[in-house]
C-alpha cells in the first residue's frame, strides 16, 4: 500500500499530509502502533500516539521501537511537508536518544518534527517526544534522501 500514491502524487507533500490528517488515513505502521498525524504545517508535523502494554518490552516498559517509530514518522513527515509534487523522501539515518522510560501510565505522547535544513537531494530534521505536560521522553535527528516518486 502506497498511501501517497493513493492520495495523489500530483499533490505537494504538504497537501498529501493534510489529506491524510483530515481523512484519517493511516499507514500500516500507524495502524499497528496507534499513531496519527494531529498537526501539519510546512516544515513542522506533530504525530500522536498512546503507549500501552501492547508495545511493552520484557522489562514492563515501552519498547524503544515505539519511540523510534513515532519520531521517525515526525521527522519524515516534516521533510515530506516540503516536497513538491512528484517528490518524496526516505529516511537514510535516524539517531534516537532515550531520556526516560514510558509506561501505559504515561498517557498520550506527541512527537513534533521540524526541518533543520533541506536541499535538492537531502533533508535534515529533528523531533522531540513529549507527554501532554511537556515532559521529554526521547529525541531524534534524521537524515533523509529526496527522491522522485
Amino acid at each position: 500500500m502506497n498511501i501517497f500514491a493513493e492520495i495523489g502524487l500530483h499533490l505537494s507533500g504538504l497537501e498529501r499530509l493534510r489529506t491524510m490528517m483530515t481523512e484519517g488515513r493511516l499507514t500500516g505502521i500507524e495502524q499497528t502502533l496507534g499513531l496519527r498525524i494531529v498537526e501539519v504545517e510546512e516544515g513542522r508535523v506533530v504525530v500522536e500516539g498512546t503507549p500501552g502494554q501492547h508495545v511493552y518490552n520484557p522489562f514492563a516498559v515501552v519498547h524503544g521501537g515505539f519511540a523510534a517509530a513515532i519520531l521517525d514518522n515526525a521527522c519524515g513527515y516534516a521533510a515530506q511537508s516540503k516536497m513538491a509534487p512528484g517528490q518524496m523522501c526516505t529516511t537514510l539515518e535516524l539517531k534516537v536518544a532515550y531520556h526516560r522510560a514510558m509506561t501505559e501510565d504515561t498517557g498520550p505522547v506527541r512527537a513534533e518534527g521540524r526541518i533543520v535544513s533541506i536541499g535538492r537531494r537531502a533533508a535534515f530534521t529533528e523531533a522531540k517526544l513529549t507527554d501532554i505536560a511537556g515532559k521529554l521522553y526521547a529525541s531524534a535527528t534524521s537524515s533523509l534522501m529526496v527522491v522522485a516518486s
